[in-house]
């Protein structure tokens, strides 16, 4: 299937750049009058026009224009047209994604995608300067520096956005809620993702937060999950899965999660129009969780890989989701390499949850809808004892803090409700369910 594709493409280049091109057309059309009627055959009317316009360019243009550079534009076109995804790979941009896919590079540690000509933050990345600056999901990119994003392609944009550890960029960002632009100044750093971390809640009750799917993050996940099962003497009674601003990553990365904690049963299928893309993929025995509930945490910033693990635990019964709708990233797209230095990313399949379910442009619906509240103290709202801290004239300490390290104290001394409401009622369901299974 591949090869006719080529072979079509090289029909194309061979119109475009002929002799008489019109004349060449017209007699392949009354050599086989019959092509036009057939499934795969060119569209001679349109091709036409294309040569016609292509022509034009060439004659009439204000300054001469570089064959590569107009072939690779009209190429260009064809692909974004198609949808927000596709797009073609030139020599530049081919290797940028050689470099994005490595696992380190110097950037700013967003996800991005394009809405209505502008850049939109799928999700800031975890412990990255996107994320410390406050960057967040559904924010619009308009200008980067003094350059405005109308017109930039998607890798015009994330090409701006990259660069050398310790250089600064400032995104001018329209975000929902605001009645002004903002402008956030952010210094590129080096851009490391770790794909899982944990931590205990409270006694039987672990934490899990994947930021992004790689190849080895199941294998992560599973040792995040033995080590929480030990500090909790063998047996977690429940566990918080936070895929939050997760913008998704390496589809085996999702189904080995998925798989970590199902038995059994389909996890996702695609459904394409050529023979590769159709895929199923299932679970096999083993619940690393050992049946322990489970509480899936998403928002608008969960997209693709984060939806296909939150579709299938939802749709099997093993997990509760909670939060917000997820972003809707429910197509795949496949790098087609047509020369060493280049490629088309193209959109070849849909992904489908075990039900069914087409996660593309409707994303994953929650369980229990839970909105990312602020919990604010009452004024007045209860009696603190007193301490020497609040003696006029007391002692200090005597032990120099290091440096940030009193603002990470005064954070973790906030009640979870303070620093993480979503993530409160998450630990407070969870305790419902592992009473309600004891009783059971």
């Amino acid at each position: 299937m591949k090869a006719k594709y080529r072979l079509g493409f090289g029909l194309l280049m061979g119109l475009l750049l002929g002799v008489s091109l019109s004349m060449t057309l017209s007699v392949f059309a009354e050599r086989d009058t019959r092509a036009a009627t057939q499934p795969d055959a060119l569209p001679l009317e349109e091709l036409r026009k294309l040569t016609e316009v292509y022509g034009r360019i060439k004659r009439d243009y204000v300054e001469d224009v570089d064959d590569k550079e107009l072939l690779e534009n009209a190429i260009r076109g064809m692909l974004t047209g198609l949808d927000p995804h596709s797009d073609y790979l030139g020599e530049e941009e081919f290797k940028e994604l050689q470099i994005g896919t490595s696992g380190e590079f110097g950037g700013l540690g967003i996800e991005v995608g394009m809405e209505d000509g502008f850049v939109k933050v799928i999700a800031p990345i975890d412990d990255t300067p996107a994320q410390r600056a406050g960057v967040r999901a559904g924010d619009l990119i308009i200008r980067l520096d003094d350059k405005p994003v109308k017109g930039m392609s998607l890798n015009e944009a994330v090409k701006l956005m990259r660069g050398k550890k310790g250089t600064s960029i400032t995104l001018t960002i329209v975000r929902e809620g605001a009645d002004r632009p903002l402008e956030i100044s952010i210094k590129r750093d080096i851009i490391q993702v770790k794909s899982v971390k944990s931590h205990s809640l409270e006694p039987g009750f672990g934490y899990l937060r994947i930021t992004n799917f790689q190849s080895r993050t199941t294998r992560d996940l599973v040792d995040a999950v033995q080590k929480l099962k030990a500090e909790s003497d063998g047996r977690l009674k429940g566990l918080v899965l936070d895929l939050r601003n997760n913008p998704g990553g390496v589809l085996n990365g999702a189904v080995g999660v998925s798989d970590a904690f199902l038995e059994s049963g389909l996890i996702v299928y695609t459904e394409g129009r050529i023979e590769d893309s159709r895929l199923r993929y299932s679970a096999s025995p083993g619940d690393v969780a050992d049946g322990a509930p489970i509480v899936v945490l998403v928002n608008e910033g969960s997209a693709s890989a984060s939806e296909i693990v939150a579709g299938a635990l939802q749709d099997h019964e093993r997990a509760l989701i909670m939060g917000t709708k997820t972003f809707g990233k429910g197509s795949v797209q496949t790098i087609l390499q047509l020369t060493q230095d280049t490629a088309l990313k193209l959109t070849t399949a849909r992904y489908y949850t075990p039900n069914g379910r087409s996660i593309q442009a409707d994303g994953i619906k929650p369980d229990i809808i839970v909105e990312p509240l602020r919990v604010a103290e009452s004024e007045g709202g209860g009696f603190r004892p007193l301490t020497e801290a609040d003696l006029s004239r007391h002692l200090e300490n005597g032990q120099k803090t290091p440096e940030g390290e009193e603002a990470v104290k005064k954070t973790e001394e906030q009640p979870l409700a303070q620093r993480d409401y979503q993530l409160f009622e998450a630990l407070n369901l969870l305790k419902g369910l592992s009473i309600v299974k004891q009783r059971g």
